[in-house]
């Protein structure tokens, strides 16, 4: 092994605390390790805030580690007071086991099933017995240590449950059970994971004895130039289920980055070399206008994610929308790339443009000033700018006969949703 992945992970912003750094790289030099990251199925998709320690995961995988990703349909079912000041809402096993399959899937898309394990962690805490649970662990978590743990602490004075209380116990059995059964001897997880993870290292210490070799390590908090958080646009969260977030509306996510936070996001979520992202942050420089490292950016996240298809997609709906030449778009990038735009409903009838624009669909407000606009060029349907006022509007006459496309002026989209 030519360069240590903590090198790796230093030059690309990506290291926040280590236990014991020093034991970590021998160890990482020596062998290829297992080194795992939980998630909880609190929800039915990830989103690109959580991408922050699975990316770090998939570059210990491309440099021949073990990655093992732990589903929590176990602690997913007690709720993790990390990051919050409140208590969660318990939900339905049923819901958990749906969520399950869901996030097992996303992450099958980003690591493949070459060298990588998905494990579920309802499968070894189900088969405890509260005694079990009380004399084999409880005795071994000291109450004035877990209360001094920031994730604790911070919840005493608004109240924490002991629900929750014994959340990072949970959370330590299973680093436990990963050593013992998966040979994992490294935790990854955000930097507000680091009390339970240190738990963890605790517990193997106290159960396989103090010179077991095991180690965690958090990633920093992810803040943009502005000193915001990561991860969310103006319309809420970015998913990466492309039911919820289109690969579109992912791509411009990612291009619409600030100049100042590109270099940052190019390092950490993208598998870009040195000597291409310091050209990438040199086009920034002297050309800001091309936006050539945003482009980037969102190819390499977008390909990462949702596959080259959607990039593909993502950019023939951006070129389409800029140059008001959507006559060739599918169906389905009407979809995706129209979002944004006000949608309006129409029947599949044949009518005359005029009708059409003002009675039918209401994009244009009077008689007088749909005739102005048609003859003075500035309605475009289906990409084609119609100035004839027996114009007939035929809407099953492209995008498989779901959508039409209208353009007032040069930058007001509708989009016309055929009825069926």
């Amino acid at each position: 092994m030519t360069e240590n992945i903590l090198d790796e992970l230093a030059w690309r912003g990506a290291l926040n605390q280590i236990t014991d750094e020093d034991g970590l790289r021998k160890l990482t030099t020596e062998k290829h390790v297992g080194i795992y990251v939980g998630t909880d199925p609190t929800g039915d998709s990830l989103h690109v805030g959580h991408l922050i320690p699975f990316m770090m995961l998939k570059r210990f995988q491309l440099m021949g580690h073990k990655p093992v990703i732990v589903i929590g349909g176990g602690t997913g079912s007690i709720g993790d007071p990390s990051g919050r000041n409140s208590e969660r809402v318990l939900q339905t096993m049923a819901t958990i086991d749906e969520n399950k399959k869901k996030l097992t899937a996303q992450m099958e898309r980003l690591f493949g099933t070459d060298n990588f394990r998905i494990v579920d962690n309802y499968s070894w805490l189900s088969k405890l017995s509260l005694l079990d649970f009380l004399r084999d662990y409880g005795k071994l978590f000291p109450v004035n240590q877990m209360l001094n743990k920031e994730v604790v602490a911070s919840r005493l004075e608004n109240g924490i449950s002991y629900t929750e209380f014994t959340y990072q116990i949970l959370q330590s059995i299973d680093f436990l059970k990963l050593y013992q059964t998966e040979d994992v001897q490294v935790q990854l997880g955000g930097a507000d994971q680091w009390g339970n993870i240190t738990a963890g290292i605790d517990l193997i210490h106290k159960v396989e004895g103090p010179d077991a070799k095991v180690y965690g390590l958090t990633n920093p908090l992810m803040l943009k130039a502005d000193g915001t958080k990561f991860g969310k646009s103006a319309g809420g969260a970015v998913w990466l289920d492309p039911e919820k977030t289109s690969p579109y509306e992912f791509y411009q996510f990612w291009f619409n980055q600030d100049d100042k936070d590109v270099e940052k996001f190019l390092k950490f979520f993208t598998f870009l070399s040195k000597d291409e992202i310091q050209q990438l942050v040199e086009a920034t420089q002297t050309h800001p206008e091309k936006r050539e490292a945003q482009r980037r950016l969102a190819q390499e996240v977008t390909k990462f994610v949702h596959g080259q298809k959607a990039v593909d997609q993502a950019e023939a709906i951006s070129a389409a929308l800029f140059s008001g030449d959507v006559q060739d778009l599918t169906a389905e990038e009407i979809e995706q790339g129209f979002k944004q735009f006000p949608s309006k409903t129409a029947p599949r009838t044949a009518e005359n443009i005029v009708t059409w624009l003002v009675d039918t669909t209401g994009i244009e407000s009077s008689r007088r000033q749909a005739r102005e606009d048609v003859q003075n060029g500035a309605i475009t349907i289906n990409g084609t700018k119609q100035r004839d006022l027996d114009f007939t509007v035929d809407p099953s006459a492209h995008f498989a006969g779901e959508f039409t496309i209208v353009r007032r002026g040069k930058k007001k989209y509708f989009l016309v949703r055929i009825q069926k």
